[in-house]
């Protein structure tokens, strides 16, 4: 507004200059007024666009606490499939989570009363988020709500204002690019979040060469998790990613896999052991699914390699179960 102010006051300056044309040094002196008021429009616009285009301070920490319990406000829900919706938590000042990849995080409940297990101690899930560790101001999860999931229940009963309990992060497998050739992921239901986590970094890096093969399993078709952003990955980066679905129970029109993931799919689909140190393989899904395919694990441990993965050949150190 100010500097259509200026550019007014300049041309009436100078019409009045015309009709007095006797007065000729205050024809000179307006013009110079609105050259010198135009020259500070100017500048006061550069001046604008200079300090709106100064970058913010690096981020440096997360406002996450692997020590200690803090409280995120519960910013969205956005409804995704019949059991499963997102939950955006609001992260402070447009922060960051600067989560490591891969990491998870634990929650529970703000109120102590809230969320308590048989025995009265608080009930504490761990979780992994699907949002980037670089998105300022938001922390997404995906989470499905279970019957007999007390956690999962009392997240899908939060309402946009509440909040809830999270400390991390917890480091899991430290991810370094292009360590691999080749990489498979195993993932079942609700567990496809870390592999997800992994993709989500890995792909979009331009240097990355690791090729990663997902095989994902569900109940049905309506259980397929994310599958929008894999079949769009598939198509985007066509050299370095490739996914196939298996479901319980078919409909009539699924043209993939069913039943359960058996030695059969996963030798067709997955790089072979043979490739040694150059390959791995990442599994995450129900226990019993893990049991199946790589042998339970220890508590936080990894336990012993067993199951599928072990008859086809791979060894402990090819093998890592979320």
């Amino acid at each position: 507004m100010s500097f259509i102010r200026t550019a007014t006051t300049a041309r009436s300056a100078a019409a009045a200059a015309r009709r007095f044309s006797t007065e000729a040094p205050a024809q000179k002196k307006s013009n110079n007024l609105a050259l010198y008021l135009m020259g500070a429009g100017i500048a006061g616009i550069g001046g604008y666009f200079y300090f709106s285009n100064v970058q913010k301070p690096k981020q440096t920490k997360s406002p996450l606490d692997p020590d200690n319990w803090v409280d995120f406000k519960l910013k969205k829900v956005i409804p995704y499939n019949h059991n499963t919706s997102r939950f955006v938590f609001e992260l402070p000042n447009g922060q960051a989570s600067l989560l490591p990849i891969s990491s998870c995080v634990i929650v529970k409940s703000s109120d102590p009363e809230a969320l308590k297990d048989a025995n009265g101690k608080p009930v504490v899930r761990p979780y992994t988020p699907i949002s980037h560790s670089d998105k300022e101001g938001e922390l997404e999860f995906l989470i499905k709500g279970y019957e007999t999931g007390l956690a999962s229940k009392h997240i899908h009963g939060l309402k946009e204002g509440d909040k809830l309990s999270i400390k991390g992060p917890i480091p899991k497998w430290p991810w370094k690019q292009n360590e691999f050739e080749e990489v498979g992921l195993i993932g079942g239901g609700s567990g496809i979040t870390p592999l997800y986590q992994i993709l989500k970094h890995a792909l979009p890096d331009p240097s990355n060469k690791t090729k990663f093969k997902l095989i994902f399993a569900n109940i049905a078709p309506a259980d397929i998790l994310l599958k929008e952003e894999f079949d769009e990955w598939k198509k985007k980066y066509p050299n370095n990613f490739d996914v196939v679905y298996t479901v319980d129970k078919p409909t009539p029109d699924w043209k993939g896999p069913s039943g359960y993931i058996n030695a059969e799919l996963i030798k067709k689909e997955i790089a072979s052991p043979e490739l040694k140190e150059k390959t791995k393989i990442f599994i995450c899904g129900p226990p019993g699914q893990v049991d199946a395919i790589a042998g339970k694990k220890a508590g936080m441990k990894q336990g012993e390699l067993g199951g599928i993965l072990k008859q086809l050949g791979y060894t402990e150190d090819q093998v890592y179960k979320f």
